[in-house]
């Protein structure tokens, strides 16, 4: 399981022109589910999430937590993080999980994450979305569970 997260102002993602989610400073997790992921892979994913320090203390340096943060969190799937990119010039896509396991392991990252922080929003999982985001710093980084 994959997340590639973004640490952010503000973010939002729209579905035809509607906004469905929309946080204020925290992060925005792209989430990207491969055929081997389970729900132990979710618990370690938003472990990861919820626990990288990746907000400034008093001196400015990043040793401040989402969950430390207070911050917000935006889950958006994205099934393109998990292509093999190491051949050619198109990507392929045989370790993403179907859409049939990838959904409800996703929703479980979503109910999981619910339980853990006070304000997290989703996409739509398998929806063409428009995602919106004013990147803090900027910061981001690729997590592996």
């Amino acid at each position: 399981m994959i997340a590639l997260i973004q640490r952010v102002s503000r973010a939002s993602v729209e579905i035809e022109e509607q906004c469905i989610g929309s946080i204020g400073p925290g992060l925005l997790a792209l989430i990207g589910i491969e055929r081997e992921d389970d729900e132990t892979a979710c618990a370690r994913l938003l472990e990861k999430i919820t626990h990288y320090r990746v907000f400034g203390d008093e001196q400015g340096r990043m040793n401040r937590s989402l969950l430390e943060q207070r911050g917000e969190l935006l889950l958006v799937s994205q099934f393109t993080l998990a292509a093999d990119t190491r051949k050619g010039t198109r990507p392929g896509f045989s370790k993403a999980a179907s859409p049939e396991r990838a959904k409800p392991l996703f929703d479980h990252l979503v109910r999981l994450a619910q339980s853990t922080l006070p304000t997290v929003q989703t996409g739509r999982f398998g929806a063409d979305m428009q995602v919106s985001l004013v990147n803090d710093g900027p910061v981001t980084f690729w997590l592996e569970a």
